[in-house]
């Protein structure tokens, strides 16, 4: 039998997972992440405990599998993306911690952007909005306020990269400084049409090329995991950021294919196949996970708090002990009783694109209970996914395509049957959980399967895909489209 080792770098936890070579489970090994909030918006995590706690959980998942380094094919990596590490080349120590993509710092440098009007080149060349999502403007608060850094920087002493660089640096003990099209994809420094660099945007934040990791496909050779960090050498075969990995491991290879991702945050990609296509509907345009040289395009939306709202009601509210407790307490009541919850905690993401809004709870009357507060909770995960969805098959159809037909979903919270099932009921359409919900996993595992020659082709994968349960919509078109008339009502009281 032929394994597959996948390293899943993710927001809140370090995981690896073993695949076989039918994309079936072998074994998994988790180890949660320290979230560090040095002041409101900053998110930080440190970058030494994401490299041992994914060597850690790699080698108990191999020993949880009873195999060795030896009977691994290839690796495959994934990770959170636009998290930011600068790193020194020599001792391979962090200059700063790593800034979390959540993290809003940046945003002044982005009005800056705006303000010289760079934001129309910034969109025709990465497809990305000008946003501190990105990593490029974290960079720069790096190189910016580091003491040292800029200069030690244009002296090529310094390395960048997100979280798969920062990985696979650590994986080859420093014989590779490498990224891959989907992770640059998301820098804000990265021309997506022709898969390099852009010198007009590294000017235009101030940040040396020098600093850069090389640009791969999504599958290709990416050095070889150390022989005395897992007990023997292993290629390393694929690199995708995990929401693209996603997009791969759920078999969506063909334009208007729609999955989305219900982890930390939600995001949903639709393929566009080698169509570049920019939305009118505040989404944006990102490369897809590619094995070839090739360009390939995906829309996306972004919601920055999906399943984070089920923490806070654990760890802020206390409502429930165990994020799994929170469908039953919903469940507790018929509906959220009027309620609605828009988790606003860092600003909206798309399709609203407002960093100043902020998290409000409406509706409360004297029967409220925490239980009503948990549903709304859980529902405002479906109705931010909802927006996403409506917003991308208006940009399908401006684009000559068909409406979306089917959701394809993964991730943590999609076991929730109840806000699968509701979030069907708004959509209107199936949504359809798989077989194998690791699909970020998979898609990496998948990735370097592909570039090793345990799979021929993509073809051989989508036979692979399989469904596990399909939530057929209940609602009446009318009760969704009220529902979703009383969020949008809700998004517009979050601004300050």
């Amino acid at each position: 039998m032929t394994y597959l080792l996948a390293l899943d770098q993710g927001t809140s936890s370090s995981r690896s997972i073993v695949f076989d070579a039918n994309g079936q489970i072998v074994a998994l090994a988790q180890q949660e992440l320290t979230q560090i909030y040095p002041q409101p918006g900053w998110v930080e995590h440190d970058p030494m405990e994401i490299w041992r706690t994914q060597l850690a959980t790699a080698r108990e998942a191999l020993a949880k599998a009873g195999l060795t380094a030896r009977d691994i094919r290839a690796v495959g990596i994934t990770n959170q993306r636009e998290t930011t590490v600068v790193w020194d080349r020599k001792t391979g120590m962090p200059i700063h911690n790593a800034i979390v993509w959540q993290d809003r710092r940046a945003e002044p440098t982005c009005l800056e952007l705006r303000e010289r009007g760079l934001a129309p080149t910034i969109r025709a060349t990465t497809g990305l909005l000008v946003d501190a999502y990105f990593s490029g403007t974290k960079l720069k608060w790096i190189l910016d306020h580091v003491p040292g850094a800029r200069q030690r920087a244009q002296n090529g002493e310094l390395a960048f990269g997100t979280v798969d660089s920062w990985l696979i640096w650590q994986l080859t003990q420093g014989a590779v400084h490498a990224t891959d099209v989907s992770n640059a994809s998301r820098t804000m420094l990265f021309n997506v049409h022709t898969n390099q660099w852009d010198d007009t945007l590294l000017k235009a934040l101030d940040i040396p090329d020098n600093l850069l990791p090389q640009v791969k496909p999504s599958s290709a050779l990416y050095g070889e995991v150390a022989a005395d960090l897992l007990g023997h050498a292993i290629t390393i075969g694929g690199v995708a950021g995990d929401q693209q990995s996603a997009l791969f491991g759920q078999a969506c290879f063909k334009s208007g294919m729609v999955k989305n991702t219900y982890g930390t945050g939600c995001f949903m990609l639709m393929h566009t196949g080698s169509q570049f296509q920019t939305s009118t509907s505040g989404l944006i345009t990102t490369s897809a996970a590619q094995t070839t040289g090739q360009p390939e395009f995906a829309i996306e939306g972004s919601v920055f708090v999906g399943g984070a709202v089920v923490h806070w009601l654990r760890d802020g509210l206390r409502a429930i002990t165990s994020s799994a407790d929170v469908q039953a307490l919903a469940e507790s009541v018929p509906d959220a009783g009027g309620v609605m919850m828009v988790p606003a905690f860092t600003g909206l993401g798309a399709p609203y694109w407002n960093p100043e809004a902020r998290g409000t709870i409406t509706g409360i009357t004297r029967g409220t209970t925490l239980a009503h507060i948990a549903r709304a909770a859980l529902e405002s995960i479906a109705f931010q996914s909802a927006a996403l969805l409506q917003a991308m098959s208006r940009d399908a159809v401006a684009g000559g395509s068909a409406a979306v037909a089917e959701l394809r979903v993964d991730g943590g919270a999609c076991v929730n049957n109840l806000l699968m099932q509701f979030q069907a009921d708004l959509l209107g359409i199936p949504v359809i959980r798989p077989a194998v919900t690791e699909t970020t996993a998979l898609g990496a595992a998948y990735l370097a399967g592909l570039y090793t020659g345990v799979f021929a082709n993509t073809d051989e994968l989508s036979a692979q895909w399989q469904a596990e349960r399909r939530f057929e919509p209940r609602m009446s078109p009318s009760h969704a489209v009220a529902l979703m008339d009383q969020w949008e009502h809700a998004v517009r009281k979050t601004v300050l």
